[in-house]
């Protein structure tokens, strides 16, 4: 028996009179439920309001909310009663009076009213009478037992050749977690059809069918390993800071002592290298790289914002142990708490589970966030625990800038020992590291339309040519570094 149906079995026992299952597996919620049912030796009745309670005719039609609740007011035996998507109904003034009606009937009877919904709305009143309970997605027991149920079937049908060892049960499995029941399902039937006699070498199907259906989600992006530590000039404090913890996901380190690392933050000028190394972290660790676009957390239908950032960490709890990028995260939350943001404290209540979860947290998640003004935080997120360090990222030094002029010529096929690297460094003092990038690329676009290749004088013009940002944006830049000096660590 699961953790989620014990909680669900030990509320009903307990004569909670509502429990509010949250989630978007309705079936499965269903499932839970009926399970329950036979603990507690209960009958299960189902009600929408497209089918009434299509099981039985002991209710009538019952087709409105307002006569569901009726029929489960005069219904007098034990029961469980289940409404779908009831959450429409929340905002209706008669439906609130008759829910807080009846509680006091359920917590006197043998009933209870259980809502299975996606969102979870909670009417004014009735706060301390209903109980949310947020459905995890499948376990790696429950996603083992539809991969199987689904295999079993057809090798002894003999429609499929597949030797089912344990270690390829487990890969396989362990590649889906983060996924619903169903778009598991879906994914096995899509690996047995692609290849009948399916091995290890079909596993990245799996992990790419995985990055679809989670992109489809539109909270979360999937990342495959674009850049790693050598495509970063400097910050060589931070490299090594990074890779001290690079074993800390491991069993080895949890019997040494050592809990996961927490997270990150990433403060600096814009453009000199912050969303470069949160991929490369992820690469330097080798775990997969989720990036949460917090900016379409946000719903205009009540409590779906919340709604939204609970599923996006569920999922990424789902598929720990991984990091979890929040890019320009000062520009998600600014100005948490004030009073001009017009969304109905939305911005607010959003922050507030994003920060208890960061407190709480269990799951391996590496929460790697990056800033540019780090002043239009609120204070609450820089507290201890939530952050293991933050690292300031200034503008590159002298070394730091021939390293990075260094890694762009040969990442576009040349060799930089044929170019005047100290003069491109001398010459490009205040430069960021996407504007050398940028020198380069203008450069080779120069070479190219006089059909030749780049030279030194190419790469030289540029640079007398480029107004960088440390000028045109002079006092914002002195202000995050003044802000940074003593506050931050370096993080070269």
């Amino acid at each position: 028996m699961d953790a989620i149906e014990k909680e669900i079995i030990l509320d009903i026992k307990s004569r909670y009179p509502i429990i509010y299952l949250v989630t978007s597996e309705e079936n499965r919620a269903e499932m839970l439920v009926n399970a329950a049912g036979k603990s507690t030796r209960k009958p299960c009745y189902i009600w929408s309001l497209t089918n009434g309670f299509a099981a039985t005719d002991r209710f009538g039609k019952a087709k409105t909310a307002t006569e569901a609740l009726d029929a489960i007011l005069r219904y007098t035996e034990p029961g469980l009663f289940v409404l779908k998507d009831f959450h429409s109904f929340m905002d209706d003034d008669l439906v609130i009076r008759k829910l807080r009606g009846i509680v006091s009937n359920l917590k006197k009877s043998y009933k209870t009213l259980l809502i299975i919904s996606p969102v979870l709305v909670l009417p004014p009143g009735l706060e301390k009478d209903i109980t949310p309970v947020d459905v995890p997605l499948p376990s790696p027991a429950e996603l083992r037992q539809i991969f199987l149920s689904l295999i079993t079937p057809l090798q002894k049908a003999a429609k499929i050749k597949v030797s089912l060892d344990e270690n390829l049960i487990e890969k396989v499995t362990n590649a889906s977690r983060g996924l619903t029941a169903n778009e598991a399902e879906n994914l096995y039937a899509k690996l047995v059809v692609s290849n009948p006699k399916f091995s290890e070498e079909d596993l990245p199907l799996v992990v790419d069918e995985k990055k679809k259906l989670i992109r489809k989600s539109g909270l979360l992006e999937y990342y495959g390993y674009s850049e790693d530590m050598e495509s970063v000039g400097g910050l060589d404090s931070l490299k090594l800071w990074l890779r001290q913890r690079g074993l800390a996901f491991s069993q080895k380190a949890r019997d040494f002592g050592l809990p996961e690392p927490k997270g990150l933050l990433l403060l600096g000028v814009q453009g000199c290298g912050k969303s470069l190394a949160a991929k490369a972290t992820a690469a330097l660790w080798n775990l997969p790289l989720l990036k949460l676009d917090v900016g379409k957390i946000f719903d205009s239908y009540l409590g779906s914002s919340e709604k939204n950032m609970r599923e996006a960490i569920k999922t990424a709890e789902a598929l720990s142990p991984n990091v979890l990028w929040l890019d320009e995260i000062d520009k998600a939350f600014s100005g948490v708490g004030g009073t001009s943001n017009g969304d109905s404290g939305a911005s607010a209540r959003v922050f507030g589970t994003f920060l208890t979860w960061m407190q709480e947290k269990s799951a391996p998640v590496f929460v790697l966030a990056t800033a540019n003004k780090i002043q239009h935080l609120p204070p609450e997120l820089l507290r201890k625990g939530r952050f293991d360090e933050i690292f300031f990222i200034d503008l590159p030094n002298r070394a730091e800038r021939s390293k990075i002029f260094e890694i762009h010529l040969t990442k576009r096929k040349r060799d930089s020992r044929g170019f005047d690297i100290a003069a491109y460094a001398a010459q490009s003092k205040g430069f960021t590291g996407a504007e050398i990038e940028q020198l380069i690329i203008s450069g080779l676009y120069r070479a190219f339309a006089e059909n030749r290749e780049i030279s030194n004088q190419d790469i030289l013009a540029e640079i007398k040519e480029t107004i960088p940002l440390s000028i045109t944006y002079k006092e914002l830049i002195d202000d995050i570094r003044a802000w940074a000096e003593g506050r931050a660590r370096s993080a070269a």
